[in-house]
């Protein structure tokens, strides 16, 4: 702080002496003059500055959704190989498929931009996320278990599930699968499928793959489909999306029989998140249903399915 101080002249006590008036030391006090200074006019002292006025400091937000719009960043987890609905190509370092359009798309609306996350799918399903992404913008079927630690939006589109075989495999029905070893992404639906206890809230399903497999489990459906493609396994379960795609860059297997079943896929959230999500996915259920009434979903399946999934079975 700045401390103004006024230097004055006593006056003339004598013709030989004179004396000055002196500031005391820090610390110290000021020495007072043997005679009052006379005061100076109002219009010599120097004005103090005109107090600012204060700023109050932001509000610490309170739900998850304050959060990311403060921030301008939501933080999306999703899978780098797992094509077409989301890859990362580390030669140009970009992002692309349905999932990553979808989440970017959402963010877009949001008023924010993505920050991606790559974590294991068990460490995402299982919940407790710890903050260390906002959403998942993975293709996840709300099932009971799942609901439990995970908070799910409106479904935004829905796959059917298929079974694909090595090309040339004897294997050319899914009753051929008895006694047979067959891939699947470990702690996804498919293999609570393979093991009859999958449960989707509002949706029924038949469990038309023999029960006697042996169900092999990967990290991802990527790594399964390439050792099915090696002959390491006798047939993979995954989306019909994803094994057609795989078809499309020459993988050397092939579909049989008919969908085993059909599943509604969203967005979802940890029930355990350090700020509530409530607010969040609520928001987010309203761009989902803006963006199926504006077509921007339909266009989104049909760039990269070809194929309007986004309205359930049947579409």
């Amino acid at each position: 702080m700045r401390t103004w101080k006024t230097f004055t002249t006593a006056g003339i006590l004598t013709l030989t002496a004179v004396f000055a008036v002196g500031c005391g030391s820090s610390g110290g006090t000021t020495a007072q003059s043997a005679a009052p200074a006379p005061a100076a006019p109002e219009s010599a002292a120097p004005s103090a500055p005109a107090a600012e006025p204060s700023e109050a400091a932001p509000a610490e937000p309170t739900t998850l959704l304050e959060r990311i719009q403060r921030d301008g960043v939501l933080r999306v987890s999703t899978d780098p190989a797992y094509p077409p609905q989301s890859s990362f190509d580390e030669a140009t370092g970009e992002w692309a498929g349905f999932d990553i359009d979808v989440a970017t798309e959402i963010a877009n609306r949001l008023g924010t931009t993505v920050q991606w996350e790559t974590p294991s799918w068990d460490v995402l399903t299982a919940g407790n996320w710890n903050d260390r992404w906002d959403i998942s913008v993975g293709s996840m079927t709300i099932t009971d278990e799942r609901d439990k630690v995970l908070q799910f939006t409106t479904p935004y589109y829905f796959t059917p599930a298929g079974v694909a075989v090595g090309a040339g495999s004897d294997i050319t029905s899914i009753d051929q699968l008895s006694g047979k070893r067959v891939g699947v992404c470990g702690a996804c639906t498919y293999e609570y499928y393979l093991n009859r206890t999958l449960k989707i809230p509002g949706f029924d399903f038949d469990f038309i793959v023999p029960e006697d497999i042996e169900v092999v489990t990967y990290d991802t459906d990527s790594t399964g489909i390439q050792d099915l493609a090696l002959g390491r396994i006798d047939a993979m379960v995954s989306t019909v999306p994803t094994l057609e795609e795989a078809i499309k860059k020459g993988k050397k297997i092939a579909l049989i029989g008919e969908t085993i079943f059909q599943e509604p896929l969203s967005v979802a959230t940890d029930r355990g998140s350090m700020l509530p999500s409530d607010t969040l996915v609520s928001e987010i259920n309203s761009v989902i249903e803006a963006m199926r009434a504006d077509g921007k979903l339909s266009e989104l399946s049909m760039k990269w399915y070809g194929v309007d999934f986004t309205k359930g079975a049947g579409s």
